[in-house]
């Protein structure tokens, strides 16, 4: 057995030793950067258990978790923390367990309820980056949550499972790059199965995972639909990659209307410049046909 006191008891050694293979691909003040780096999280379940788990290993030393949900069993094919000992458990403080188990000096605020007007002010206070791991289908706490913190001048990047692949929109501080609501075309007198049509089609222009999506199996009155592991896993990669980035001011960010997909399962990459964002007439087309096909059920 490795004694582990000299680690729990020393961060400085821990740290050290535990993130030494980062090195080379980031400097020791890189890496001490990251250490002093505070990310917030919201969503704990498919995605956001993966962006948790890729950002504690890559050294980031501080974290605001939130999400209100608890496991059940349709959980145990894709999310990180979903056991069968965890049935039940609140997804954020069963994610921060995993997180202190891989770093024990990690530092996580958990929130157990959902984003709200009353709280994320509270939730976004000293964040840096912000990433997106909210349930598809949950449309207006990631409004609240990319439009608030445009305001507070924090990055957001959302990458989202789509087919065997990642999407991936990184959206800027006020000033840069379009907004959230100017990108995807939201505005407040449209329905929910407006909003949520127009957000998929806006998420990935290139479409490159409905080669294979069966539309059948989306269901927007129960707000269900398809998602595999393997999709969630990479958008923990690609996610936590581009908040390296942004934390360590590598890259120029390329925030939108830019726009990335990556589908490993047709072997396809495709990045643009959506012009105009939702509202390119290509966009308008492919909402219109999209809405009516999934309303006809």
């Amino acid at each position: 057995m490795v004694d582990m006191t000299q680690y729990t008891q020393d961060a400085d050694t821990f740290y050290r030793e535990a993130f030494a293979r980062n090195i080379g691909l980031l400097t020791e003040k890189e890496q001490a950067r990251m250490r002093q780096a505070r990310v917030g999280i919201v969503g704990a379940g498919g995605v956001g258990g993966f962006h948790l788990t890729t950002l504690v290993r890559l050294g980031v030393g501080h974290f605001h978790l939130a999400d209100y949900d608890q496991y059940e069993i349709a959980n145990i094919q894709r999310q990180c923390g979903a056991f069968v000992d965890t049935l039940g458990e609140n997804k954020a403080v069963t994610m921060k367990k995993i997180a202190v188990s891989i770093n024990p000096h990690v530092e996580v605020k958990e929130f157990t309820e959902s984003i709200s007007p009353e709280n994320i002010d509270r939730f976004l206070e000293g964040v840096e980056v912000v990433i997106d791991g909210i349930d598809f289908f949950s449309f207006d706490a990631r409004r609240l949550l990319f439009n608030k913190a445009r305001e507070k001048g924090i990055y957001t990047i959302t990458a989202g499972p789509l087919g065997f692949g990642s999407a991936l929109l990184i959206f800027a501080p006020r000033g840069q790059g379009m907004s959230f609501d100017e990108y995807f075309d939201i505005t407040d007198g449209m329905s929910y199965q407006e909003k949520i049509v127009a957000f998929g089609v806006g998420l990935a222009p290139a479409a490159l995972h409905l080669k294979y999506l069966s539309l059948g199996n989306v269901d927007l009155e129960r707000k269900k639909g398809p998602s595999v592991v393997s999709a969630c896993t990479l958008c923990g990669a690609i996610a936590a990659t581009e908040a390296v980035n942004i934390l360590l001011e590598r890259n120029p960010v390329k925030c939108a209307p830019h726009y990335f997909q990556f589908d490993p399962y047709r072997h396809l990459y495709k990045h643009g410049y959506l012009v105009c964002g939702n509202r390119n007439p290509v966009q308008r087309l492919k909402r219109w046909y999209l809405l009516r096909r999934l309303s006809r059920r």
